[in-house]
């Protein structure tokens, strides 16, 4: 014990205790509160004040009295406040990452709407259906928003280590690198490792984490570095009594004690968990877009499609004259890409190169030395003209997919569009990208673009495929939005 101590001093020279403020969740949860409850009263405000007219100041009961259309709305607004209760929309599990939170209010703020309906029919009661169709959906969107607007906030006080939980890995050195690898992946996870805790392992950093301490002193190792997590990674020589007594240990601390399955990339809707003869079973559903969700993803298609050609047929008509002042050349380009099954479609683009640009490709591979890698890229294109520049820039060179989106060649939202060349090089994993169409935009498009490597251009749209939903296809919209009109140097 003495020797695990003394490992648990060494490594923890290179770690700045601090104390956490372990109750960030719940001041966080209880921001949440106040804000909602402003945006509620905002809405059942302007409602009063915009939607009805001034003579509306009862609401009349067949065969009972009659109250003020004040009371109806502080009763609406209560109401509410108890469905995002009950939904659990400000739960610490899914606060500040994911869609469920987004979700849950859409849930809440719907069981609230039936209520009130059925209140409303049983009970005869005389209720403005701007009330029900207006000011409930319009409210459950301006919720929506201002959790939008609180997570942007939570995550810049995050990556500077604020407002975070901070955690120790313990397991494996295999697979606590696998972890922290994907933890330090991704920004804003509302973890910080601040060490890991492993067996048999002489270095004294996991990438670049230090090692606090093995399995005999993982407590001590997790008092050293002031942590309020252990997130277990896995290891044979972790039985199940010893991870109970160090759950156990983990209780006294009123921290938390987190498993990290060896299942990866599989979002949250997927898993339910179920306890069989004392054992918490993870069962995992598999992805399936069909059906009823196939249905719902067609029809946003073609609905988003028609209202975004209209609101950008003036810009496109500006691009395609830009680019035929510019010079010689079709306005268009197409390029034959493949799509759903592995069927080849024609994408369509506003030219954004030169007219001999595919004729060129080859050779200017060949000078940067990856005619041979897949999702070729040509660094400082000579062949892109000044008009493709900017629309590449901002994506304008992409509207166009529109029509392909409307013919149903292509998604909004989906896997990234390939050539036959890369589809060649596919692995069995990667095929599975084939099972859905190929987006307009997606993971790859709001995490990097062309600055992707093969392998993590893949990952995300093996993750989409994998974990489909219709809130993630609009909140990978909703990021496009930014990312186009403030785009990275990843852009074009």
């Amino acid at each position: 014990m003495r020797r695990g101590n003394s490992r648990v001093r060494r490594a923890t020279r290179h770690v700045k205790p601090r104390r956490s403020s372990r109750d960030w969740p719940a001041r966080y949860a209880g921001r949440l509160v106040y804000s909602d409850l402003a945006v509620i009263a905002a809405v059942l405000v302007a409602f009063r004040i915009f939607g009805m007219p001034p003579y509306a100041v009862e609401v009349s009961w067949v065969d009972g009295p009659t109250f003020p259309y004040l009371f109806l709305l502080v009763l609406v607004a209560v109401l509410w406040l108890i469905a995002l209760s009950v939904f659990d929309t400000r739960d610490r599990h899914i606060v500040g990452s994911g869609t469920i939170e987004y979700a849950r209010i859409a849930n809440a703020s719907l069981a609230l709407f039936a209520f009130l309906v059925s209140l409303a029919f049983f009970f005869r009661i005389e209720v403005s259906r701007l009330l029900l169709l207006v000011a409930l959906p319009f409210g459950a969107v301006l919720l929506i928003m201002s959790r939008w607007i609180w997570r942007q906030w939570l995550r810049r006080q995050q990556k500077s280590s604020k407002y975070v939980y901070r955690a120790v890995v313990l397991g494996e050195a295999t697979k606590a690198a696998h972890v922290v690898a994907a933890i330090q992946r991704t920004p804003a996870t509302g973890f910080d490792i601040v060490g890991v805790v492993s067996n048999g392992r002489s270095e004294p950093f996991i990438r670049g984490v230090p090692v606090v301490g093995g399995f005999s002193t993982a407590v001590n190792a997790m008092d050293a570095v002031d942590a309020d997590t252990v997130i277990v990674a896995g290891s044979a020589d972790l039985d199940p009594l010893a991870l109970r007594r160090l759950g156990w240990a983990v209780a006294d601390r009123d921290a938390n004690l987190v498993v990290a399955p060896e299942l990866t990339d599989v979002a949250g809707p997927r898993i339910h968990s179920r306890a069989v003869a004392g054992l918490p079973l993870v069962h995992v559903d598999f992805p399936a877009l069909e059906g009823y969700r196939r249905f719902i993803k067609r029809a946003f298609d073609i609905v988003g499609s028609v209202l975004l050609v209209l609101i950008a047929s003036p810009l496109m008509i500006a691009t395609a004259i830009a680019i035929r002042m510019e010079g010689p050349g079709s306005i268009l380009y197409r390029q034959v890409r493949i799509g759903r099954r592995g069927t080849p479609f024609g994408m369509i683009k506003f030219r954004s190169m030169t007219a001999d640009a595919d004729d060129q490709l080859a050779s200017l591979l060949d000078l940067q030395g990856t005619s041979d890698r897949p999702l070729h890229k040509v660094v400082d294109d000579p062949r892109i003209t000044q008009v493709g520049r900017f629309i590449r820039r901002h994506s304008i060179d992409e509207l166009p997919q529109l029509f392909n989106v409307l013919v149903g060649t292509m998604s909004l939202v989906g896997p990234r569009p390939q050539r036959q060349a890369e589809v060649i090089l596919y692995d069995d994993a990667a095929e599975r990208r084939l099972l859905v169409k190929p987006g307009m935009s997606g993971l790859w498009q709001v995490s990097g673009r062309s600055s992707l490597t093969w392998e993590d251009a893949i990952r995300l749209d093996l993750y989409y495929v994998e974990n489909w939903s219709f809130m993630q296809d609009l909140q990978i919209l909703f990021r496009t939005v930014k990312a186009v009109l403030v785009p990275g140097d990843s852009a074009g």
